[in-house]
C-alpha cells in the first residue's frame, strides 16, 4: 500500500522517533524511503549574521557556512539511510534550503511518494497558532498524499 514513503528529520528525537515507525511500514510493503531533512533560510541567515562582523570576504564566508551545514545534514542523513538499508530498504536522501513544510511536500510530489512521515513535537495549539507548525502545514498542503504524525 505504502511502497514508497518520504520520511522528513530535523534530527531531533521526535522525528527519531518516527524512524522507529518508517521502519515498520517495511512489514507491510514499503520497499523505498525517501529521507529529507530542510534547513530554514531563517537558520541559515542567522548563522551568517556573523559574517557580516568578521574582516572575511561576506560572500565567501556565506558560502563556507551555507556548505558546513549541508555537509554535517548529509553526514547525518547518511546514518539513516543506513539504518533504513539495513532494513533492506532503498533509500534516497535530500538536503534542502528553504520552508520545512514547503520543501517536504514539494519533494513528496516529485518522488510520487504514497506516505508522509514525520515526527511531531507535540507542542500545544496555542504555540502551533503563534509560531506556526511544520507538521500542520505539512498536513494542510499534502493534499492527496497521506501524513503519518508520529508524538514525541
Amino acid at each position: 500500500m505504502f511502497r514508497k514513503v518520504l520520511f522528513a528529520t530535523d534530527f531531533t528525537r521526535y522525528s527519531m522517533n518516527a524512524l522507529r515507525y518508517v521502519i515498520k511500514l517495511k512489514e507491510a510493503g514499503t520497499e523505498e524511503v525517501v529521507v529529507i531533512h530542510v534547513i530554514e533560510n531563517a537558520t541559515l541567515e542567522a548563522m551568517v549574521e556573523s559574517c557580516i562582523w568578521s574582516k572575511e570576504d561576506v560572500q565567501k564566508c556565506e558560502e563556507e557556512i551555507k556548505e558546513k551545514v549541508i555537509s554535517e545534514a548529509q553526514d547525518k542523513l547518511k546514518s539513516v539511510k543506513e539504518e533504513l538499508e539495513k532494513h533492506g530498504m532503498k533509500v534516497k536522501i535530500f538536503v534542502k534550503v528553504g520552508k520545512p513544510a514547503v520543501k517536504i511536500v514539494e519533494t513528496a510530489r516529485e518522488e510520487g511518494v504514497s506516505l508522509i512521515v514525520l515526527g511531531s513535537h507535540g507542542k500545544s495549539r496555542i504555540e502551533d497558532v503563534l509560531i506556526g507548525s511544520v507538521a500542520e502545514n505539512v498536513v494542510r498542503h499534502a493534499a492527496n498524499i497521506p501524513v503519518l504524525l508520529v508524538r514525541g
